[in-house]
């Protein structure tokens, strides 16, 4: 019988900086912890790129976009595109960050939550509110999730077919 490559799990944020990777890492520590669980840059029908997407044991759908530079954070006008497939979406920063532009009505604090994560934990320092997707979306997404994670692991299983997830 031939000897199976080593399988290595799919890492996010690669071509990101260390500190997006660890913010990552904490975040998928926190959603683990509430019975939620994360896939990292998931592409969206709308053409976005999600950091993250997670979904819980009642089905809801939260998405949190990582920043680690005031800059990108700044620089960031699409976010809004988001809120259409999750119910509920969060902000994550390193440790340090400045949290003033979360607070601005440009960052519609009433529409999201605020984590701050290193990599070994997460915390919340806003809820993000609940805004349940349409049924139709919500199967939609939920699908869409779960294809992507099996793809994934196929891929770790099989690297000739991990293109394809």
């Amino acid at each position: 019988m031939a000897s199976s490559p080593s399988l290595q799990p799919q890492l996010c944020f690669t071509d990101a900086p260390p500190v997006a990777q660890d913010v990552a890492r904490g975040v998928t520590r926190l959603l683990f912890h509430r019975d939620s669980f994360a896939l990292c840059e998931v592409p969206l029908p709308n053409g976005r790129r999600a950091d993250m997407m997670a979904i819980d044991s009642d089905g809801l759908i939260t998405i949190v976009e990582i920043k680690v530079s005031r800059a990108d954070l700044m620089g960031d006008c699409k976010w809004l595109e988001y809120l259409g497939y999750c119910d509920r979406f969060f902000w994550a920063v390193p440790e340090g960050f400045d949290l003033a532009p979360f607070a601005t009505a440009g960052f519609h604090p009433e529409l999201c939550g605020l984590l701050v994560a290193d990599r070994y934990e997460a915390a919340v320092l806003r809820e993000a509110p609940l805004r349940k997707l349409p049924p139709a979306r919500r199967k939609a997404e939920t699908l869409r999730f779960a294809r992507r994670a099996a793809r994934r692991l196929v891929g770790d299983l099989d690297p000739s077919l991990a293109g394809f997830a």
